[in-house]
């Protein structure tokens, strides 16, 4: 098991996740963060301070192509270590639907 940021993170991006996580695991793209499988310790640390309830265990159903989202992108994207200040407009994004459509691939600027 490992667990995967999914579209609720997506243009909310609250970074109280990377402050606890003891592996340093999540990595920054411009809008959402994802969580490289192969790092996570499945410690579950992060899953209580994320306020948007992006982050899952892969056993939910339904994650798959999020896992597989989380994967290809903690390849290329930088790792960030540190909590970074909340997007000014995150509060507008929370709780909206689908928002896939918004996700964008390009990196954030990480540590």
């Amino acid at each position: 098991m490992t667990f995967v940021v999914n579209e609720n993170c997506i243009r909310c991006k609250i970074m109280d996740c990377v402050d606890v996580c003891p592996v340093d695991c999540f990595y920054e793209g411009e809008n959402m963060l994802v969580i490289h499988p192969d790092e996570c310790i499945d410690c579950g640390v992060c899953v209580p301070e994320c306020p948007v309830d992006a982050i899952k265990p892969d056993t939910e159903p339904g994650l798959e192509k999020w896992l597989s989202l989380n994967a290809e992108y903690a390849k290329i994207w930088p790792n960030i270590t540190v909590k970074k200040a909340t997007p000014p407009d995150s509060k507008e994004w929370e709780g909206k639907p689908d928002k896939l459509q918004y996700f964008s691939p390009n990196p954030g600027a990480g540590d």
